[in-house]
């Protein structure tokens, strides 16, 4: 997909940008769905498309496995992006979803699937410090709901957090929330299963991870809370949000249908409040913003540090993120609208949201990405540099390509009668976004180009072509 930069500002964090596009349904893709890596001009750096619009990926990002940086992602259909199978409540995994782990060289070297019968869920994959993969899954348990006002042949969406040894595929962790968290505190009414092929979606997991002293943060949109949980109990230690908040808030500081929820230190959280919305027909409690908060344990109050609102102001009733950039910047992935940003540490408020607002990238029509990061990432391709030749009646025109090389920053044209009679054409022009277009005053007939790098040095050489 082709993106617009609508604010380019100095001070954004060095890196590439990381989304998964994809669209509803109803809505026109621009491109393919896959994962895709952008230097900050929008000009792709690698893309991997899927076989079609119905497959998505999404948390598409760089981790540590091993010591080493991957890419992960989860890759599936979600539900409500084609209309043969509209079984599960938006947001969730079809069945034979799964999650991949891609090295430097843009190889999968693992394929990770949930256990115990639960689907890959496409909200969370974390590598931990123990090379163990920590994940987000979800299975339908029937259940009569007439208690809580819903169908008696009724279902809900039980999440799980399962860890599973990444080398040996051994479950090492499993928690469900049905059996911890009480489905009556839900913000979603039982009797809403009776348009959702009778599944009560009560909780709608959609973050995990590690906290200090062997615990878990775990955001559950549908409840409107966060949840601190004992890992090795299971119990929750206590609740932020929702109906049975351990805190009170300050002013501005209360959130709903959240997602993404994070430690910055022990008693600062970042999430990404949506604000929107219970349902379509809905109206939405705010508009959507980054939100940083300062957890007061003793008073059990929860206060405002950062705000990070998008100018224009956005209601983004699904998805989104917020990212802890190394500089401290944030980086604001809007979920369900088109759009990321990103912002200096300090942030501004809804009355002032051009302040600290640095940069900002729309993606074309209704195509949306679940979450957006910004990550450092050096990718060495496996495969040669593209090259095509277009001879003219004036001059001849090279264009060249490696899909996900970070590192060549020039190009060297080599042309001549013979395959192996080549000689330096074009001894050094500069790589121009993805595709670079070169003229060049000779018909070869046989072309080569050399990848170089910032030291001036060859670090690929592609096919030799004949024009």
């Amino acid at each position: 997909m082709k993106v617009t930069i609508n604010v380019n500002k100095p001070g954004t964090a060095p890196g590439f940008i990381f989304v998964a596009p994809y669209t509803t349904f109803e809505a026109s893709m621009i491109g393919q769905t896959g994962s895709l890596i952008m230097d900050q001009a929008g000009n792709p750096v690698w893309f991997r498309p899927l076989d079609n619009r119905f497959i998505q990926n999404t948390d598409f990002k760089v981790q540590c496995y091993k010591r080493k940086p991957v890419l992960t992602m989860w890759q599936g259909t979600i539900s409500g992006t084609q209309t043969a199978t509209p079984t599960l409540p938006q947001g969730n995994p079809e069945p034979g979803a799964f999650y991949l782990i891609i090295d430097q060289h843009y190889k999968v070297i693992k394929k990770i699937k949930a256990k115990k019968g639960y689907i890959a869920d496409l909200h969370e994959f974390i590598i931990t410090k123990r090379n163990t993969a920590l994940f987000t899954a979800v299975k339908q348990v029937p259940i009569d709901l007439t208690k809580f006002g819903g169908p008696k042949d009724g279902y809900i969406n039980n999440y799980s957090i399962q860890e599973v040894d990444i080398k040996t595929g051994v479950l090492l962790f499993f928690w469900n929330t049905l059996t911890h968290v009480n489905p009556v505190h839900s913000m979603i009414p039982a009797s809403s299963a009776t348009n959702m092929n009778n599944i009560w979606d009560c909780y709608h997991m959609n973050s995990v991870e590690e906290g200090p002293n062997n615990t878990l943060l775990v955001s559950m949109r549908n409840m409107s809370a966060l949840y601190h949980i004992d890992k090795k109990t299971g119990k929750v230690l206590w609740q932020l949000g929702g109906k049975k908040s351990a805190f009170t808030f300050g002013p501005n500081a209360s959130f709903s249908w959240q997602h993404d929820a994070r430690y910055l230190s022990k008693n600062r959280i970042s999430i990404f409040d949506n604000s929107c919305c219970a349902s379509p027909a809905s109206p939405p409690q705010g508009q959507a913003r980054g939100l940083i908060l300062m957890l007061d344990f003793e008073k059990a109050i929860a206060t405002v540090d950062r705000t990070y609102y998008h100018d224009p102001a956005l209601i983004v009733p699904t998805q989104g993120n917020l990212q802890t950039l190394f500089n401290n910047n944030q980086f604001v992935g809007w979920g369900q609208e088109p759009y990321l940003s990103e912002f200096s540490s300090a942030g501004n408020t809804v009355k002032a949201p051009s302040r600290n607002f640095l940069y900002d990238m729309q993606f074309p029509n209704q195509n949306i990405s679940y979450r957006s990061y910004k990550n450092r990432w050096v990718g060495i391709p496996l495969d040669p540099p593209s090259l095509a030749v277009e001879v003219l009646r004036k001059d001849t025109i090279v264009y060249v390509s490696w899909n996900g090389s970070t590192e060549t920053v020039a190009w060297q044209v080599l042309a001549g009668p013979k395959p192996n009679k080549l000689s330096v054409l074009v001894n050094s022009t500069p790589r121009t976004g993805f595709e670079t277009e070169i003229h060049v005053d000779s018909v070869g007939p046989y072309f080569r180009v050399h990848a170089l790098n910032s030291a001036g040095k060859v670090i690929r050489t592609s096919q030799i072509i004949q024009a």
